[in-house]
């Protein structure tokens, strides 16, 4: 009993680690970890090398493809880029074994040491050092984690029972596979099960013939996650899935027949007598020479996930859905969901527009469908909201750093802007069906002033989404001045207005839909100065 607590221990304190050194990790490349998935194109190789570093920041393989099923399920990345990225995550998922195996005992103490000195500085004013301090820290609980584990299972060498079993185990190649599958299973991580291989091993329970088997077996058994994830989403979602477990099969194959002596006889010549920079080594070659093989074969590897999972005739998915970007596999990665979410904003900022564009057409065309056009995309824009605000609410629950969750922050307020937006354009298209329904009649002199107002109103909003967009200061800067002149021209519109009813040449009814008409618009120029201004502050954070 005391064996198994003192296992779990370390067992805990390796994950804890592993998750606050790739949380760190995280926080300090955050926005070049989005860079990176956005360099993504139909180039598998590129895939490959964007899946391994992503993987070895975030410390998990796993992470990465449900992410990637995120990516396809959002139908923002094709199966043949989702195949590299799938590639790439398995060799970056070999960092953390390939640190592991050394032992660094007293490299990590003075980690733990230092990490623990930058934390207590970079606590309140200085969040590049927190960042870094958590990555040592978590480098540090790695080790002892490790270092627990195998003193751990010191013991079982003693127990004639245990050695017996593990020894049967190492005899048994399918049995030790299924043994390394069901271990990665259960813990969900093929790192923590490396962890617990090199532990058994490095205390003389596990011999390298044995322990190969087992290693393949974590491998397949990283598959079960992003399989999991999988369900209930579309066919293209869990062909993604599909793929991860469709290459790793074929990897193990080819090595439990063909490839394992030599790879044995290469880790033994490289590290003859160390057993867990044998493993780490071998889990690295794996990796590496199942890409470099199954890689000319990509192509055909989506191709059997499309043959397992065919179409069936159904209707194809609506192009226009209400939220493209948002999935929540990726809130496991909080800079690219984040990346994301900022996209999915901009997407409800040009369904606004567009409500806009329609409300002021039906005014000024008395365009019933066009009106009817406007109601609609209102409601789309109320939906957009209702779901990026739960997704800005869980995103927020995650690690972030110091600038992203100021940013966050603002997001809320900005997605409520974007909302005003569509409200007031709803506004604007009931002033239109007032229009059609009494028959009202701008004057020509009126209609001028409208069109120019709105013209500048929605160049105005076209750049608030832009500066959003490009995270521009400048633009935003002309934002506020477009602002300026719409509130101007509002004022003098409005007294010119007064001078017509004075003089008779406006009714009083059509006078209400105009007045009403110029307020809407200059309220609007109004929110579009709240999202400039917010880029602002976020740049000078």
């Amino acid at each position: 009993m005391y064996i198994l607590i003192s296992l779990i221990g370390g067992l805990g304190l390796f994950l804890y680690g592993m998750n606050i050194m790739g949380e760190g990790l995280q926080k300090s490349t955050g926005p070049k970890l989005e860079k990176a998935i956005e360099l993504l194109t139909s180039n598998v190789v590129m895939g490959v090398l964007v899946g391994a570093v992503v993987t070895g920041i975030i410390q998990s393989s796993g992470a990465t493809t449900v992410m990637v099923v995120g990516f396809v399920n959002a139908g923002i990345m094709t199966l043949y880029q989702a195949i590299g990225i799938i590639m790439g995550a398995n060799i970056g998922t070999t960092v953390t074994a390939q640190l592991v195996s050394f032992d660094v005992s007293i490299l990590s103490s003075i980690a733990l040491g230092i990490g623990i000195v930058l934390y207590m500085i970079g606590l309140k004013s200085k969040p590049t050092l927190k960042n870094i301090s958590e990555i040592l820290i978590g480098f540090a609980i790695l080790f002892i984690g490790m270092r627990f584990m195998k003193e751990a299972v010191a013991p079982l060498s003693e127990y004639p029972v245990i050695k017996s079993i593990l020894a049967s185990i190492a005899n048994k190649p399918i049995l030790a596979l299924i043994a390394g599958f069901l271990m990665t299973t259960c813990l969900q991580s093929s790192s923590a099960s490396m962890g617990i291989l090199m532990a058994l091993a490095s205390q003389g329970l596990m011999p390298l013939y044995g322990a190969l088997p087992i290693l393949y077996g974590d491998n397949i058994g990283s598959c079960t996650t992003s399989i999991l994830s999988s369900i209930g989403t579309n066919k293209n979602a869990k062909r993604a899935a599909l793929m991860h477990l469709c290459f790793n099969l074929i990897g193990t194959l080819l090595f439990m027949f063909i490839l394992s002596k030599p790879i044995t006889m290469i880790v033994t010549r490289l590290n003859p007598t160390d057993i867990s920079r044998q493993i780490a080594n071998s889990h690295t070659l794996f990796n590496l020479i199942n890409v470099v093989l199954l890689l000319p074969f990509s192509k055909y590897i989506v191709k059997l996930a499309m043959l397992i999972i065919p179409d069936k005739g159904e209707e194809k998915e609506s192009d226009e859905k209400v939220i493209k970007y948002l999935d929540e596999r990726m809130l496991e990665t909080p800079s690219i969901a984040f990346g994301n979410t900022i996209k999915e904003v901009l997407r409800m900022g040009r369904n606004s527009k567009k409500s806009l564009i329609f409300s002021m057409d039906g005014l000024l065309k008395k365009s019933q469908e066009d009106v009817n056009m406007t109601f609609e995309k209102e409601k789309i824009v109320n939906e957009q909201q209702r779901k990026i605000l739960d997704y800005l609410i869980k995103l927020s629950n995650k690690t972030l750093d110091n600038k992203m969750r100021f940013s966050l922050d603002l997001l809320f307020h900005t997605v409520n802007d974007i909302e005003r937006i569509s409200d007031l354009s709803e506004n604007i298209a009931e002033l239109g069906q007032l229009s059609i329904n009494s028959n009202a009649k701008l004057s020509d002199n009126a209609k001028d002033e409208i069109v120019e107002i709105y013209n500048k109103v929605l160049e105005c909003y076209n750049l608030a989404l832009n500066a959003m967009k490009d995270n521009n200061t400048n633009v935003a800067k002309d934002v506020l001045k477009l602002e300026s002149e719409v509130d101007m021209l509002e004022k003098a519109y409005k007294n010119k207005h007064m001078e017509r009813i004075n003089y008779n040449s406006c009714s009083i009814d059509d006078g209400i839909i105009y007045l009403d008409l110029l307020t809407n618009l200059e309220r609007i120029s109004d929110h579009c100065a709240s999202i400039a201004k917010r880029v602002i502050k976020i740049n000078e954070h």
